[in-house]
């Protein structure tokens, strides 16, 4: 299946249906089809062709979203920009990509004003609105595709056919561009619909950027003719209201917004009685944090684990699975990741690509339909990560006894002191068990006699005191000393990427100095 095949098939199932919904407004699977066709036409119109890189930067939007289904149809590649990137990295991007038509909302206009000049290679700027910003006004582009016919595309996806190219690396030196194709984007699909409940036709709340794990999502969902309800920018009271209001089954947040919304007042008088399924991932999310939202969101929590490389579902936690047979929390498993997914075969290997023994840490490697093409145009990164057929994932972990995989650490952020490997992970699990901390984020840093010393940066809960000794008394209770911070620092806030993950690099830096 091509992206625009999920969209049809969910509007076999009944085109009056409502398809997007934003800000209390819905269109129907009809009219998001029709405009897509109109997208299609306007991109064929405009020179694209099969195979050409057509980028869309912007915020959470229905229009915005339509047109993935346009490029999709005219048989070209849709190429993700994340509207929090500066300027120079999305302009490192578009280049990367060879983007030759760039959809862009107006907002962005003064993003697009900074980099235009440096890529040659776009021939289309479109704004999706009526003003123009120096580009192809939304309603100049549509009518580009008048008269344009555009054949439905019968033939099955080639072999070397992309459905995606998605932006990865950046904060760690030159982008890379992940090639996901149609199959990769299937076997994604298959495994959310088979390993996750659906009962009946879902209503699916998109808080998250659409260009990361919220976006994919989307696919599964129109596929059993399901709606999706867009939020426009991230509102924690807006969430919790569109859940009951909407009656919300599937969503899916990252462990940071889900301790905001723990943190809400609104959060225990809120009906959340229509949920099925509450997706977490893209970090690892605290144990007694996790432990809470089981009983005050519901026995709907669902983990999910993947990478840009292999999207979103190496492995799997459905909400059962964070129970034991007899009902009560299965407390050992909520720092697992879950199960390997059913579509997926994970081994950990050693640094000689060697199995180890059951129960020890290594690298998690994954082998699957699931697992992108390559990089583009980077040959020597994608054999150095795809090496010997396995997906490196660059993440150390080990599968306990009942096959429930753990990730304890990236291999970059494993710690190193007085001869002991320590595991950040481990750690910011014991921190994040004390009550008045409501983020953490443990590194290593240089020490003349333990070769590296732990040290944590707490974000404390809104109007709670962390007191730096009591803390570590309280980790070492729980590992040990080893393993315990030796020096505890209190920050407002963690610095974080454009998707929310904690940035231990800066966090290094401002320590060190």
């Amino acid at each position: 299946m091509r992206l625009h095949d999920y969209l049809d098939k969910g509007a076999s199932l009944g085109v009056d249906r409502p398809c997007l919904t934003t800000d209390g407004t819905s269109v129907s699977y009809a009219d998001v089809v029709r405009l897509s066709h109109e997208v299609a036409a306007a991109l064929v119109g405009s020179g694209t062709c099969e195979g050409s890189r057509v980028a869309i930067l912007s915020a959470n939007d229905p229009v915005a979203f339509t047109c993935v289904f346009g490029i999709s149809r005219a048989g070209a590649v849709w190429c993700p920009i994340n509207p929090r990137n500066e300027a120079g990295e999305n302009r490192e991007l578009l280049e990367l990509f060879g983007a030759e038509v760039v959809l862009f909302q107006p907002g962005f206009a003064p993003l697009v004003a900074a980099i235009r000049d440096e890529l040659p290679g776009v021939h289309t700027w479109v704004c999706l609105d009526g003003s123009n910003h120096g580009s192809v006004t939304w309603r100049d582009f549509l009518d580009r595709g008048r008269g344009v016919v555009v054949p439905d595309r019968l033939d099955p996806p080639g072999a070397d056919e992309l459905a995606m190219l998605v932006g990865t690396g950046g904060t760690t030196g030159r982008p890379k561009g992940v090639m996901l194709t149609p199959t990769n984007l299937e076997t994604m699909t298959a495994l959310t619909l088979v390993g996750y409940p659906f009962d009946g036709p879902p209503v699916y709340l998109a808080l998250a950027p659409l260009t990361h794990a919220a976006g994919v999502l989307c696919f599964p969902v129109l596929s059993l003719g399901g709606e999706v309800v867009i939020m426009r920018a991230p509102d924690v009271g807006g969430f919790l209201r569109l859940v009951e209001e909407r009656g919300v089954t599937h969503t899916f947040l990252p462990p940071t917004l889900i301790y905001m919304v723990l943190g809400h007042p609104d959060l225990d008088s809120t009906d959340l009685s229509s949920l099925q399924c509450f997706w977490y991932g893209a970090a690892p999310m605290s144990a007694s944090r996790l432990e809470e939202a089981l009983v005050r969101i519901g026995p709907v929590m669902a983990q999910l684990f993947g990478q840009t490389e292999a999207p979103m579902m190496i492995s799997m936690m459905p909400p059962a699975d964070h129970f034991r047979a007899d009902g009560s929390v299965a407390t050992e498993r909520l720092t697992s990741a879950g199960r390997p997914a059913p579509l997926v075969t994970v081994a950990i290997l050693d640094e000689d690509d060697r199995p180890v023994a059951p129960g020890e840490r290594g690298e998690i490697c994954a082998r699957s339909s699931l697992v992108m093409a390559g990089y583009w145009k980077n040959p020597d990164e994608t054999v150095r990560t795809l090496r010997h057929g396995w997906l490196h994932t660059g993440d150390i972990g080990f599968l306990d006894d009942d096959g429930f995989l753990h990730i304890v650490d990236r291999a970059k952020d494993m710690i190193i002191t007085g001869g002991f490997n320590v595991y950040s992970t481990e750690v910011e699990q014991a921190v994040l068990a004390h009550p008045a901390v409501q983020d953490c984020a443990v590194v290593g840093l240089p020490d003349d006699k333990w070769g590296e010393r732990v040290v944590v940066v707490v974000q404390p809960q809104a109007g709670a005191r962390v007191d730096p000794d009591e803390l570590i008394a309280f980790v070492k209770q729980r590992i040990g000393s080893v393993k315990a911070p030796k020096e505890v620092h209190v920050w407002p806030d963690l610095p974080r990427s454009k998707v929310g993950k904690v940035l231990k690099t800066e966090i290094k830096v401002e320590l060190v100095g």
